[in-house]
């Protein structure tokens, strides 16, 4: 109300006319009008004059040699309802607008992308994950990250091809990346999207207030109760992505007389089969936030949130498969009584509970967190003993096994099998139940894959202003992680039990615990492995910004202590020596140094440098070579290294906002693992084992644009574009782990992987948009999109002498000229792929109305409207891992192990349709 009776007495002030014209500036603060905490980054323009500023850290601008007259200052930040205000210049003078306060707007534009953030999350048991992070950039307003976020996600793009794990996110200051893997569990809070749009957000390595961040930036979520603005809400969904529908409430009461402020939140999303053939989908969401402002200077935030899901899962296929059941076929599900059963089920239910403390003066905010998280994770599969394997895609119930031998084909078997596969091609799960009843104990079961983790956190940070012109931000975190690991028998399915030996292994070394020889499991029992992850990482950050008349920047320091220690519950057979008990205690030290700078060489014209140094400890993952059967630690176990840089310019005019970057990282001994059966090792050997690789070095280097032209008040173009070049540029060692080498075998030597393209990404990413937005309450947007330069994930392993050296040393002889195989044959052989580019378009369009106190809408998103059929990811099988017999399976017509693929879904849509009040 202050601001709108003081833009109403400026409108009537007399206009005055001097005889010589002078200058003055405009300064004032800009406010969110729930929280009070003042806004970074909004965007304020003259447009008659063609002037623009922007807020700094402490939401303060200053636009300087504006005439005297009457003018309209123009105050804009996406996600709030934009500002304008008549301003009357009387004389050479800085005219002060005081603090001004922006609402949120009611029309909710981008929810849509919020989808695919949470629930697109792919892995298949091979280690291989479709994993991607446009969700760090859902509240950034610049085009470049607004089309990563919400049009390039649907082809698992990666900005910079950086991993997730390299960007921060937390909630209150507690950062919620799993230290299993260092990446964030989006599914822990998914469904609760209503109650997480309050949020801090850092691009890339530049300053972040509450954490130093990973080089791919910050995401903080703040659930404090009276930041929300006080609000009833209702929202029904429907959609044919991975579930169909969804109920959500939304209630935040704002502080009440007696300074108390309640938020509570909950979402309920189902489907009984996604766009994925087999794929259920059942989760609930709710959060609590209630929050009591004890003092002026101080308040409490009680936070509790859980978010139980199930999901089925999808799996990758070859080409031959893909052709025979088309591209929404899913291996993981059979009939079973007349419904779809998926063997593959991935459960999450952690719920997390948090106490937050503000302290708040004039110069300083402390904020506290306390946090305890706990639950689990599941994922579930089919295990067999001594029976054929149940998988319908196995290789050998596919047609291509009997077309093996070009010189002896066996055409009638190849085509009865194809017609079983065409008819019958799914898990058989009533032959499954009666093996198992025909031999008594169990020869199938289904078990899951368990992880329960209890996880206590504690944050602190302070922010306080030394001067009007240098902040300083600090904080320290502790994270105390106990994790057990362990496989739970789920179904029998109709046997009297298990005995828990190792079919693969002979003698004692069967035993999965020497401590229960031949026991027998039955249904909830820990089988197969059992131990327990201790882990503890404590760091402190500090940082300084500091803001001039031409030039800004920021300096910070991270330090970081993490350790590990495996503890195994189980005595295995083949590991009797280092599988029981505690292991030795991993310790790492890291640390990480970043700046940035920016030159203002005018109000329109910018230059920004930033730069960082930091080390990573090894994740849990990495850390042990095998940690489900003993506490064997990776061998030349380090720190990785990275160095990282960019540079850009900005433009910044009333209708024109655009930036270009380049950047360069370098990431070194770097350390990736994956799990599959390979033949061919040491000339003839066959086995199921565990691949590392140690000492990668990685270059991630690219230029990224972002361009928005407000033609009219109402009509936008926006163009972003993104050109990188993501390769391993070393030659890494590569160790295979497994029962049949000894030690002396384990080390493969080097795997030749220099100049092969990084996987998981297009490298190559354009959009063009069009943006209208009309006065009464209405937008639509359309996008077109094309990316390119994605390849299929290599294998090391075929990298490496193995693969065309035979067991006595000597390279292979080629089958067709009878001479020593080349270097040119083999590169021709491990060519890698690249993916065909796709060509998206997408589209989105709202509409809100105001009837008294009510606020109804909806909107509407649709994405790759053309239909386009597009490969998101995929990866080469190592199964067949020398030359000959790589070469034997590729020349066939239907290669037996020729990669497994993930393809882009078909034309999808997302109704939402929601009241406020």
């Amino acid at each position: 109300m202050k601001i709108i009776v003081f833009a109403t007495i400026v409108c009537f002030l007399p206009a005055i006319n001097s005889g010589a014209q002078t200058l003055a500036s405009i300064n004032g603060k800009v406010i969110e009008a729930t929280s009070e905490e003042p806004i970074k980054g909004v965007s304020l323009k003259i447009s008659a004059l063609n002037f623009f500023a922007e807020t700094n850290l402490n939401g303060e601008f200053n636009i300087e040699n504006i005439p005297t007259g009457l003018h309209t200052l123009q105050i804009q930040y996406d996600g709030y309802v934009t500002q304008e205000f008549p301003v009357n210049i009387l004389e050479h003078k800085p005219y002060n607008l005081g603090d001004i306060f922006l609402q949120k707007t009611t029309v909710e534009k981008y929810e849509t992308s919020l989808i695919v953030l949470t629930d697109e999350d792919l892995s298949d048991e091979e280690g291989k994950t479709s994993d991607y992070i446009a969700g760090l950039f859902q509240s950034s307003k610049d085009a470049y990250l607004q089309a990563a976020a919400f049009n390039f996600s649907q082809a698992w793009f990666k900005v910079r091809g950086y991993d997730s794990s390299y960007g921060t996110i937390a909630i209150n200051g507690i950062e919620m990346n799993k230290i299993y893997d260092g990446r964030p569990q989006w599914s822990d809070w998914g469904g609760l999207n209503d109650a997480f749009r309050n949020q801090e957000f850092s691009n890339g390595i530049a300053a972040s207030d509450f954490t130093f961040g990973g080089i791919l930036g910050a995401t903080n979520f703040s659930t404090r109760a009276s930041d929300y603005q006080a609000v009833k809400k209702v929202s029904l969904s429907s959609t044919n992505k991975s579930y169909t529908g969804r109920a959500m409430a939304t209630y935040a009461s704002g502080w009440n007389k007696n300074n108390w402020a309640f938020v509570f939140s909950g979402s309920r999303r189902m489907a009984q089969e996604g766009y994925i053939e087999g794929t259920s989908y059942n989760a609930w969401s709710g959060i609590l936030a209630v929050e009591k402002k004890l003092t002026n200077n101080h308040s409490i935030n009680f936070t509790a949130f859980a978010t139980p899901n199930k999901r089925g899962k999808s799996s990758p296929n070859t080409k031959e498969v893909y052709d025979l059941k088309g591209y929404e076929y899913n291996a993981y599900w059979g009939n079973q009584e007349g419904e779809k059963r998926n063997s593959r089920i991935k459960e999450i239910f952690e719920p997390v509970i948090m106490l937050t403390h503000f302290y708040e003066r004039e110069n300083t905010n402390i904020k506290s967190s306390l946090a305890y998280q706990f639950g689990h994770i599941g994922n579930s599969r089919l295990g067999y003993f001594n029976a054929p394997n149940p998988d319908p895609t196995y290789w050998k119930y596919l047609p291509s096994n009997f077309l093996r031998f070009p010189d002896n084909p066996d055409y009638a078997n190849a085509y009865l099998t194809e017609q079983e596969f065409l008819k019958n091609g799914q898990l058989k799960w009533n032959e499954l139940y009666q093996a198992n009843a025909d031999n008594g104990n169990s020869l199938y079961y289904l078990y899951e894959d368990r992880v329960d983790d209890s996880q206590f956190s504690v944050n602190s940070m302070i922010n306080t202003k030394f001067t009007d012109n240098l902040n300083f931000n600090g904080g320290f975190s502790i994270k105390d992680l106990s994790s057990k690991n362990y496989a739970n028998m789920l179904d029998l399915l109709g046997g009297n039990g298990f005995v828990d030996l190792d079919q693969y292994a002979l003698g004692d070394a069967r035993q999965n615990d020497l401590n229960n020889p031949d026991r027998t499991a039955v249904e909830d029992d820990k089988f197969q492995y059992n131990y327990t992850i201790n882990a503890l990482v404590a760091s402190a950050f500090a940082q300084l910004q500091g803001t001039q008349r031409n030039f800004d920047y920021f300096v910070g320091l991270n330090v970081k202590i993490t350790n590990y220690q495996r503890e195994g519950l189980f005595k295995n057979g083949t590991y009797f020596e280092n599988s029981f008990g505690k292991g030795e205690k991993q310790n790492f030290m890291d640390f990480g140094i970043k700046a940035g700078a920016t030159y203002k060489i005018t109000g329109r014209h910018l230059l920004t440098f930033n730069g960082a140094y930091t080390t990573n400890a090894p994740t849990i993952k990495t850390a042990f070579s095998n940690s489900r059967v003993n506490n064997s630690i990776t061998p030349d176990l380090t720190s990785e290294k990275i160095i990282t840089g960019d540079i850009s310019y900005v433009f910044r005019a009333p209708k024109i906002q655009s930036r270009l970057s380049a950047y360069y990282t370098k990431f070194s001994d770097a350390i990736e693992t994956s799990f599959f059966f390979a033949e061919g090792l040491l000339g003839n050997q066959a086995d199921f084992v565990n691949e590392i690789i140690t000492g990668v070095d990685k270059k991630n280097m690219g230029v990224e644009l972002s361009f928005e032209h407000q033609i009219l008040p109402t009509v936008k173009l926006v163009a972003a574009g993104s050109v990188g070049q993501f390769t391993y540029s070393n030659n890494p060692k590569l160790y295979l782990i497994s029962e049949s080498f000894s030690n002396s075998n384990s080390n493969f030597g080097t795997a030749y992987l220099k100049n092969y393209h990084l996987s998981g990404t297009p490298q190559r990413a354009y959009n063009v948009g069009f943006e209208y937005r009309d006065p009464a309450y209405w937008f639509f947007q359309i996008n077109a999109n094309y990316l390119s330069n994605n390849y299929l994930d290599i294998s090391p392993l075929l990298r490496t002498n193995n693969f065309y050296l035979d067991s006595d040393g000597v390279p292979f002889l080629d089958d067709e000229t009878w001479v020593e195989v080349t270097q040119e044959q083999v590169n021709n052989l491990l060519k890698q792929e690249k993916f065909d580019a796709a060509f998206l378009v997408n589209a989105v369009g709202g509409k809100s109305w105001k009837i008294n106190e009510y606020y109804l809408g909806f909107f509407m998103g649709i994405n790759n409207i053309l239909g386009e059929l597009f490969k998101t990811g995929g990866f080469e099988q190592s199964r067949k891992s020398n030359y000959p017999e790589l070469k034997e399976d590729k020349q066939l017509e239907k290669p037996i192990f020729g990669p497994k693929y993930w393809y882009g879904g078909k034309t999808s849509y997302y109704l939402n349709l929601y009241v406020r009040f």
